[in-house]
């Protein structure tokens, strides 16, 4: 099938005052470079191209991976009329705009419309739902691009009216076929500028955009265009000025987005490796990229309590601080407690016991109903309250004595398991030495640890890996 591009999307004239990175649009297909899990020979969106009977579908991608290109090359592929919108400048109006001029375009002149819609996660709840009835009668076919994930930043209706095409960034090795490209191209690229650019310059560009081609393409067109000519009217590119011209890639995060929820779950993957090192690095990276650090400490906190727990209780007093010291003095000064709350939970020793605990208590209720509290536990007065009296502790040798605190049926049953670190080792001893006196048997009682650096071990011991749902950790802060 021919391609053709959008109607007047690249005339002629307007192509000497386009930046690079738009003069080298792919215009067909095969000039569209990666992308080929989606537009290979047998994929199946190629397919349906070829077949002419695009679906309307949402772009997930990072930027320069080349989704508004592949947009414009499916509105030529399939003689679709192109109507380029973005969610950053319009609204419902907007859209049943282009609807009603859709329809009419369809019963004039038999013509399709497709409604490309850039950023547009965008869209609010209510301008979401204004596509869904256009979408649903085939009035025009949809073609969202959002570099977000669309499980966060679109609603189910939409999605489900959609279907989700992941774009992968550009390799290094295609970014530098974009740019040789644009060097040889005597119509579009640069090819009759005389110039010459080092190789290392080159792989500089294509290695540092990570993955964006317009990124490389702009930064390649600043450092051909600046430099000077030489005696033969050379303009020579030196890695030197490639780095100049890219300068600092720009920091992939955003605070909504996958990075977001990516960058956090390295942070508390690392501490809980014992990794203080990797961890600091995830801190920075957050922070850097103007994270909000409550968001940062709130974490900290729990993972105070979730994997160092009982090995090391200070370790919750401390990121408690940290969130305290988080408000109190803000930053840039607070990226010191934070670091040093990172450090400390980085380093303890780790236990979950008390998450595995209340996580197996909780699930025992629900799925056996709460029970009802006995007798001798209730706080107030019952009128068949069984003869059984409540046993004050205080009242016997040593602050205890054998009672049930547990409903009948479930006596015996065990929430808390003591980890294999010095302290909670001791709780164990302690906790044995009790049961047996329960059970009539001889074992000399130790009381229990009481929480304070001198009980942590001399050494780091050997973590073990948490079993918490790693998904909990992505949807935790999500409203936020």
């Amino acid at each position: 099938m021919d391609t053709l591009p959008p109607d007047n999307l690249f005339a002629a004239d307007d192509l000497q005052h386009m930046p690079l990175a738009a003069r080298m649009r792919p215009r067909t297909l095969e000039e569209f470079v990666g992308q080929e899990h989606l537009v290979g020979p047998r994929a199946l969106l190629r397919r349906a191209l070829d077949s002419d009977a695009p679906p309307s579908m949402i772009f997930v991608g990072p930027a320069g991976s080349g989704k508004s290109t592949l947009a414009t090359i499916i509105a030529g592929m399939t003689r679709h009329h192109f109507e380029p919108l973005s969610a950053v400048t319009s609204g419902v109006s907007d859209i049943r705009k282009a609807a009603a001029a859709a329809e009419e375009r369809r019963r004039l002149h038999s013509r399709r419309t497709l409604v490309f819609l850039d950023e547009i996660h965008r869209l609010n709840k209510a301008q979401q739902d204004s596509l869904l009835p256009f979408v649903e009668r085939g009035t025009f076919t949809l073609i969202g691009a959002t570099t977000e994930n669309p499980f966060f930043s679109l609603t189910m209706p939409l999605r489900s009216r959609c279907r989700l095409y992941q774009l992968k960034p550009l390799s290094a090795e295609q970014v530098l076929g974009l740019l040789q490209r644009a060097l040889a191209d005597g119509e579009r690229g640069l090819g009759t500028v005389a110039v010459e650019v080092a190789p290392e310059a080159l792989a500089h560009l294509s290695e540092g955009c990570n993955g964006d081609a317009r990124t490389a393409l702009s930064a390649l067109e600043m450092a051909v265009l600046t430099a000077q000519p030489g005696e033969q009217g050379v303009r020579h590119v030196s890695l030197s000025a490639a780095e100049e011209a890219l300068q600092q890639p720009v920091l992939k995060y955003d605070r909504a987005g996958d990075e977001h929820y990516d960058t956090i779950s390295a942070v508390i993957k690392a501490m809980r490796g014992s990794d203080p090192d990797a961890a600091i690095y995830w801190l920075a990276k957050m922070l850097e990229a103007g994270e909000d650090p409550r968001f940062i400490a709130r974490r900290i906190v729990i993972q105070a309590a979730e994997d160092v727990g009982l090995a090391d209780p200070t370790a919750l007093r401390v990121a408690i601080a940290a969130a305290d010291a988080v408000e109190y003095v803000g930053l840039p000064e607070a990226q010191i407690p934070l670091a040093m709350a990172t450090i400390h939970l980085a380093t303890a020793p780790k236990s979950n016991s008390a998450y595995l605990a209340i996580a197996q208590a909780r699930e025992d209720v629900a799925k056996e109903g709460a029970a009802r509290v006995p007798d001798h536990l209730a706080g107030s007065a019952r009128l068949d309250k069984s003869s059984q009296p409540y046993l004050y502790p205080h009242d016997y040798p040593g602050g205890w004595v054998a009672q049930d605190y547990l409903p009948p049926g479930l006596s015996g049953r065990r929430y808390y398991n003591p980890k294999d670190n010095r302290r909670e080792q001791l709780i164990a001893e302690h906790l044995e030495a009790l049961r047996a006196q329960r059970e009539g048997r001889s074992v000399e009682a130790r009381p229990p640890v009481q929480a304070s650096p001198a009980a942590a071990p001399e050494t780091p011991p050997t973590t073990t890996a948490g079993t918490r749902d790693e998904q909990g950790e992505h949807t935790e802060d999500s409203s936020e």
